[in-house]
């Protein structure tokens, strides 16, 4: 049985994000005064008296609205309803019932879903009696809160508990977190989009049409996969407002939650100092790296040799991505795309694999035998043994007479020859020198 679904809906700017993050408890959706701002569903994970659910937040709906970006929201929603099990309905108690209240609560009616009506921005909730205007809205008794300060949030959590179908935790799967990254515009929802198999998330011509980051859940063989698409990473010094640099940092957030990192490149743009910028952050970070090759249908006089030649001009720049898969795609006309799902897997087992001590002893020997450390005179250099410590990403202790005396260019030569053994693909190898007896 999968994880509860609360939807929660409303018109523009009456609060909805704020109410998500405070029944998350934290800030993980962007909220600003600005109208609009959440434009595509988000997914949070929260838990209220012991029952574990998931919240998404809605961009506001506008029902009669006949602009693009409207159209997309309203899809966006309607997705959102049909995944419900519960439905937070929220209004404005400041402005009173409004015409787009009323044909929202028509479309909430169709939708045959249980429905709880939060009246929002009740600062006064003792002395308020404006949510009683909204019983016109045919949902029952209104739920007076304050979510910018807390006020009523109990109360309404203890009524969207009361309506949940029941839930096992134990039931619940361990997720392989797929953070969806690069530039603006270069196609991260398109991609998503086309794995999911549905128009699950905004998609515009316009760079930067996803702010926030957008989980979308997907069973693959037997595998749960999270996909976190998350808004364009830009460069600090093009961050031009809050809302931008919160969005870049929520990306960065994405990359620490991440198990895999797939990185969007544009086949006609290039790999750009950006691009490597965050592949080495996820890789830094420890998750597992994937570079997409989106919009390959564009380039022109290309043969056999023009991605293996672009490829080695890229690992020239880093080094490390010579370890991480490369995949040319077009989500437009989905060339390549369901590969991403077996190379997700693939990168995702690597990153969990573990070797046993006396293979990691063995290998150790024979990259000793066939090229010793370099010794200093009088300052002999040696490697005793070694043994995978952890995983996620696969971290190798070597313990040695003089730990520090193992020079950089030598670290590269034993991971490079330990993955020659296990290749860990796509996936960061650790390796961690430290003398015999050390608790490091």
């Amino acid at each position: 049985m999968s994880k509860p679904t609360v939807a929660i809906v409303g018109r523009p700017n009456v609060g909805k994000s704020t109410l998500f993050n405070r029944i998350l408890g934290g800030r993980p959706a962007i909220v600003s005064d600005q109208p609009g701002t959440t434009r595509d569903r988000h997914f949070g994970d929260a838990e209220w008296q012991g029952r574990h659910f998931w919240v998404v937040d809605t961009g506001g709906l506008l029902p009669d609205s006949d602009d693009s970006m409207d159209r997309a929201i309203r899809t966006q929603v309607e997705f959102a309803l049909d995944e419900s099990d519960v439905v937070l309905f929220v209004v404005d108690g400041r402005e009173g019932v409004n015409p787009v209240d009323r044909a929202i609560a028509e479309r909430l009616r169709k939708a045959g879903r249980p429905v709880l009506l939060a009246v929002n921005k009740l600062d006064n909730l003792e002395q308020s009696t404006e949510q009683y205007a909204f019983y016109t809205l045919g949902f029952g008794d209104p739920a007076g809160v304050s979510a910018a300060i807390g006020k009523g949030s109990g109360d309404l959590l203890d009524a969207v508990v009361e309506r949940l179908p029941p839930f096992d935790p134990a039931e619940a799967e361990e997720m392989i977190n797929v953070a969806v990254v690069g530039r603006p515009n270069v196609g991260k929802s398109s991609i998503v989009n086309r794995l999911l198999g549905e128009e699950r998330h905004v998609v515009a011509s316009q760079a930067g049409t996803t702010r926030d980051a957008i989980d979308s859940i997907l069973r693959f063989e037997g595998e749960t996969l999270n996909f976190i698409d998350t808004a364009g990473l830009r460069r600090r010094a093009k961050v031009e407002d809050d809302l931008e640099f919160y969005s870049s940092l929520r990306t960065e957030r994405a990359i620490e939650r991440a198990h895999v990192a797939v990185l969007v490149v544009d086949a006609a743009v290039g790999l750009h100092n950006q691009d490597l910028r965050i592949a080495s952050r996820a890789w830094d970070e420890g998750a597992g790296l994937i570079v997409l090759v989106n919009k390959w249908d564009l380039v022109e006089e290309k043969d056999a040799n023009t991605a293996r030649q672009g490829q080695e001009a890229i690992i020239a720049k880093a080094p490390f991505l010579r370890y991480v898969p490369f995949l040319y795609v077009s989500a437009l006309t989905g060339q390549r795309v369901r590969k991403v799902l077996d190379l997700i897997v693939q990168v995702a087992e690597g990153r969990e694999q573990r070797v046993p001590t006396a293979e990691v002893n063995k290998v150790l020997a024979s990259l000793v035998e066939r090229n010793a450390p370099p010794q200093k005179p009088g300052e002999e250099v040696k490697l005793l043994y070694a043994s995978q410590i952890a995983t996620a990403p696969p971290t190798l202790a070597i313990v040695s007479n003089r730990p520090d005396e193992v020079p950089e260019s030598y670290q590269r030569y034993l991971a490079h020859g330990f993955r020659e053994a296990w290749p860990f693909t796509g996936s960061p190898l650790r390796l961690k020198f430290t003398r015999r007896g050390s608790r490091r």
